[in-house]
């Protein structure tokens, strides 16, 4: 097709939006292949004879210019295959992986660009400030990519790289099919005792929008956990747990989802990969750009943690057992019962329903509230934008950033709500990022994405439980990550540059003012009458806070613990094997015996097909500095100026421009104490 007529390519102003409505799947390839096309072009004419008399700020700039202008293309392709998910769109974003990775490879085993860069950099001498991060960057770059190899292995691993792009994004699309290949109508409503009404109301509405009478069940994260929570038939939680944990398995009933190759194959290309750049194993390449020094750091702090947090998870599941044996009439409690029993205690303890707090929690409240917020601390203004928006569903909002003076600094698309075609989780992604050339600033957007509760056919507002208002929290903090730098590097501005285990710090941080009640007040508000949150209502659930904390801790120790020793493992010969690993983990970190078809990792995308292998000990981590960080706030005052604008300073607006550690450091006074961590946790 022409690509002059291109809507992807029509870029325009430096803070144009994209126009999601006049993007087509039949677009995309030509337009990422001009793209690739043009950057080489100007990369070989920066690596002439000329760059040689260019300052490294001059060539860093020129290379940022090319890297922003691909981004801006291909990050609303990449958005619209996560939140729009169609056939066509899936198989334009399939065919573009093995281009992005060839390029990626190509540049980083450029070796014109690599002396120009060097030679640019030996000129400076001592490099300083957010310079020195941006050259540091491509520096380990270009050893990741495998510069300093011979032809023949840097064909290897481009052709590794390949194949294990197209794999990693296959294994994504696996979950979402499977996730959405089954469903199960309702007709008999007695089947659904103990579902709140607004579970009850979702169902009804996820089958009036296929034309169906009933109450439909999907495998959705917002329908299972309502049902393994609530529904007091002990076999419907059974099945919805059997249906949700056996996902893109073998243990299906659709096996053309089945992950279990996919695993094996991407692990294997992942340790030949790290071999052939001449680290150990995986965890080794992958720890190379990160805060912990190596994986015998990461797994002595995880087994550490475990040590301390696992004889509170004991007693823990005791009571819950206990609970169950007695007053519920189950004596051999499983696991599909885990939820449903603590949720039974948790009301009995604290004569606290989940449910009965979701009148407080809706939409417009808890928005007006989350931007109260950010006025409070840091002063600036969040808006809707002004002018209308083109966006991918009539759900998503467009909101401006507004500094002291009214000038728009950032802006953000929010997308909240749970819908067929869109990728499960919560997560913010960047469209693009802060960056000043030519004496012209481009400001950041984001993307915040979440799969919360959306509103039914009764007229309510969308009504959050206070777990779906923490997760709204905690994207937002990663958006401010992003969009309140002040760095004017594009590489490392905002979450870029960011080491992957300090950068769930902003968003973990912002999850505890969802357990203030000073905060609170600026936003849980009654939907009907406007009443402030009853503090009778807010110390149950205040009560509710440490409530079998040490057993959620333990499952993310499974998580993480897994993904650490099978990433240090090596080549795996066969699917049994990363089974194995999983079992002996959990040897040591579960409590309740985990049925022989659980394929819980056949799902576990953040470690398959995200950002987060050899790297799901990050949320641990990072949550170390985040409850350390806010015990400053506890200390000062939760809206004490002084700290506040030290957090902003020190924290949000450094971006990656210098070391995360240092970063703390300077906002903290010290090192970071793994107490606070255990102190906010309620672990003794």
């Amino acid at each position: 097709m022409n690509t002059l007529n291109n809507p992807l390519l029509a870029v325009g102003e430096v803070n144009s939006l994209p126009v999601f409505s006049s993007i087509k799947a039949e677009q995309v390839v030509p337009a990422l292949k001009q793209v690739i096309t043009d950057n080489k072009k100007h990369i070989n004419q920066l690596v002439g004879s000329g760059s040689r008399h260019e300052s490294l700020h001059h060539i860093i700039q020129q290379l940022q210019q090319l890297e922003n202008r691909l981004e801006r293309v291909w990050s609303p392709v990449k958005h619209l295959n996560a939140v729009m998910n169609t056939t066509e769109i899936r198989q334009a974003y399939t065919a573009c992986l093995p281009l992005l990775s060839a390029y990626s490879t190509e540049l980083g085993q450029h070796q014109g660009l690599y002396r120009c860069l060097k030679t640019a950099g030996e000129e400076v001498g001592d490099i300083k400030g957010a310079l020195r991060a941006v050259y540091d960057n491509y520096m380990k770059n270009f050893t990741l990519a495998g510069i300093h190899l011979t032809r023949d292995k840097q064909k290897r691993y481009k052709a590794l790289s390949s194949e294990l792009s197209r794999l990693q994004s296959a294994f994504s699309d696996n979950v979402l099919d499977a996730t959405q290949g089954w469903s199960r109508l309702i007709t008999d409503k007695t089947e659904l005792r103990g579902l709140p009404p607004s579970a009850l109301g979702t169902l009804k509405t996820a089958a009036r929008q296929k034309g169906l009478e009933g109450w439909l069940l999907t495998l959705d994260y917002p329908v299972y956990h309502a049902v393994i929570t609530y529904a007091d038939d002990s076999t419907l939680r059974e099945e919805m747990y059997t249906r949700f944990c056996t996902r893109a398995s073998d243990q299906s009933d659709d096996h053309q989802y089945d992950n279990s190759f996919s695993m094996q194959r991407i692990l294997n290309l992942r340790t030949q990969r790290a071999k052939l750049l001449g680290f150990e194993h995986y965890a080794e390449q992958s720890l190379y750009k990160k805060m912990a020094a190596n994986a015998d750091e990461v797994i002595t702090f995880l087994t550490g943690l475990l040590a301390k947090v696992k004889p509170q998870a004991e007693q823990e599941m005791k009571e819950l057992k206990q609970f169950a044996t007695d007053t519920l009439s189950l004596p051999a409690m499983q696991i599909w019962d885990q939820a449903y029993v603590a949720e039974k205690l948790k009301q009995v303890s604290f004569a606290y329903k989940e449910e009965e707090i979701k009148p407080w929690f809706s939409v417009d409240q808890v928005l007006n509230g989350l931007f109260d917020l950010v006025k409070r601390l840091y002063g600036y203004s969040v808006r809707l934008q002004q002018d209308p928006v083109d966006c991918w569903h009539p759900d998503v909002k467009v909101y401006e950033i507004l500094d002291k003076n009214g000038k728009a600094m950032a802006r953000f698309y929010l997308d909240l709500y749970s819908r067929e075609n869109k990728r499960g989780g919560a997560w913010m992604d960047a469209l693009c990022g802060r960056f000043k050339v030519n004496n012209e600033r481009q400001l950041p957007v984001a993307y915040l994405t979440c799969n919360l509760t959306p509103p039914d056919e009764s007229g309510k507002p969308a009504l959050f439980t206070h777990n779906e208002v923490i997760t709204l929290f905690h994207e937002f903090g990663h958006g401010l990550h992003h969009m309140l730098t002040q760095a004017d590097y594009l590489d490392v501005s905002g979450i870029n540059g960011v080491e992957w285990d300090a950068v769930e710090l902003p968003s973990q941080f912002m999850e505890n003012w969802c357990w203030e009640k000073a905060s609170l007040d600026l936003f849980a508000r009654h939907y009907e009458s406007g009443t402030p949150l009853p503090d009778e209502l807010y110390q149950k659930m205040l009560k509710t806070r440490h409530f079998n904390s040490a057993l959620s801790m333990l499952r993310q120790l499974e998580f993480a613990l897994f993904d650490m020793y099978l990433h240090t493992y090596g080549e795996v010969k066969k699917y049994q094997e990363i089974s194995d690993i999983l079992k002996s983990v959990r040897q040591q970190t579960t409590l309740l015996p985990v049925p022989s078809f659980n394929r819980f990792q056949n799902s576990f995308s953040h470690i398959f097909s995200g950002g987060y292998a050899a790297g799901y000990y990050s949320y641990l981590w990072a949550e170390v500095l985040s409850a350390d960080a806010f015990g400053k706030f506890e200390e000062t005052g939760l809206f004490n100026q002084s700290t506040a604008r030290q957090f902003l300073t020190e924290i949000l607006e450094k971006g990656g421009s210098r070391p995360a550690r240092e970063s703390f450091i300077q906002y903290r006074g010290r090192e970071p104490d793994i107490g606070a961590l255990l102190r906010h946790s309620g672990i003794h």
